[in-house]
């Protein structure tokens, strides 16, 4: 099956992320221990790097425009693959990811806050963000008057949606549009080339989660972000973002 969502924007990633209620191992023997296990399993991940702030990186070369990376960090493990040529093999690198962590880094129940699985589009584009995601996503709202004001220029607007998707709110869904530009851009009109992101989001809080493993959860999780992304977030935000993109450059 190929990446039918790599054709709506210019860059696509699938992520995982295990979200921790204490600080995540990090001793030196574990840490390369964990990596050197990922590098074998996939030995094309060979970019090894501790980056500031701490957080160690094991990814493939990113000049291929197509690869997979995994982080860990004081409260996070995190795994994602960008451009997977088919979603099968973002969920493969992912699953398995998270298999590992179980294992190696010895992260269970007590110490997991929640796991998040999380889709994001890349939409590059040299112009005020603000404004073209307000008129992709404004239009036709009660929001349209004011993005549409004689004189006035939209200096942020960034939607977020929160949305519980079960009775006890331990599921989780998130929505959000990150745009880049600043009011010195917008003021002086020199706007470099930077992408527009839309980010959903499915997360699992640990604890009462009806899954016993990471990958159980994950493999929920991913349903329920094809089957939300598909029917509302692709033809409600992406195609009219894509569209109204398209229509400036």
């Amino acid at each position: 099956m190929s990446n039918a969502y790599g054709t709506l924007c210019d860059d696509f990633g699938v992520s995982a992320y295990i979200l921790g209620k204490v600080d995540m191992p990090n001793g030196r023997e574990t840490v390369l221990h964990f990596f050197d296990s990922v590098r074998k399993a996939v030995p094309s991940m060979t970019d090894f790097e501790k980056r500031d702030g701490g957080e160690f990186a094991l990814e493939e070369d990113r000049e291929a425009g197509s690869y997979r990376w995994s982080t860990l960090d004081a409260r996070r493990l995190c795994s994602g693959y960008v451009n997977p040529p088919a979603i099968e093999d973002a969920d493969e690198h992912n699953e398995r990811i998270l298999e590992m962590a179980a294992y190696h880094l010895d992260l269970g129940p007590l110490q997991t806050e929640a796991v998040d699985v999380q889709f994001y589009f890349d939409f590059v584009f040299q112009g005020n963000h603000d404004e073209v995601v307000a008129e992709a996503l404004a239009a036709n709202t009660p929001l349209e008057g004011l993005a549409q004001l004689p004189g006035g220029r939209v200096l942020n607007y960034q939607p977020s949606m929160l949305i519980a998707l079960d009775e006890g709110c331990s599921l989780q869904g998130r929505l959000t549009v990150e745009t880049r530009t600043t009011p010195y851009q917008v003021r002086t009109g020199q706007f470099p080339e930077a992408p527009i992101t839309v980010y959903f989001t499915a997360r699992q809080f640990w604890g009462k989660q009806p899954y016993k493993t990471f990958v159980d959860s994950y493999r929920n999780q991913r349903r329920v972000i094809d089957e939300l992304v598909g029917q509302y977030v692709v033809p409600n935000v992406i195609q009219p973002l894509q569209k109204a993109i398209g229509a400036k450059q």
